[in-house]
């Protein structure tokens, strides 16, 4: 597992240096990406990250305690912008699902043009 949590960090550490170079996206994201690219490449096992993934992931609830403390601070805030909130939410989410369809029927229809061939 702690060779699991180095390669996160390894990844999340190299997003990090990349949006200080100027690359206009969360380094987290980047690290994402970077990860993503390296395990769609082979470079890097899944199961060399599974371990630490899944027990990340079996305690995710306890990620989401500081927005939700968060939220009950600034609830006078949110209460008086819900609309414009609301909005944003929506909006992005649509986005998001339209953007993550797209790419993937590209990546789908490159995928059976290379085995075709």
């Amino acid at each position: 597992m702690l060779g699991g949590i180095f390669y996160l960090f390894l990844f999340l550490t190299a997003g990090e240096i990349l949006r200080s170079a100027g690359i206009p996206l969360p380094g987290n994201v980047i690290g994402m990406i970077l990860m993503t690219i390296a395990l769609s490449t082979g470079i890097l096992k899944p199961e060399r990250v599974r371990t630490a993934s899944n027990t990340l992931l079996d305690n995710l609830a306890f990620l989401f305690v500081p927005p939700g403390v968060g939220i009950m601070v600034h609830a006078q805030l949110i209460r008086s912008h819900w609309l414009s909130i609301a909005i944003a939410v929506v909006v992005s989410t649509v986005l998001v699902l339209a953007v993550v369809g797209v790419l993937q029927q590209w990546l789908g229809g490159r995928r059976q043009h290379d085995h075709a061939s």
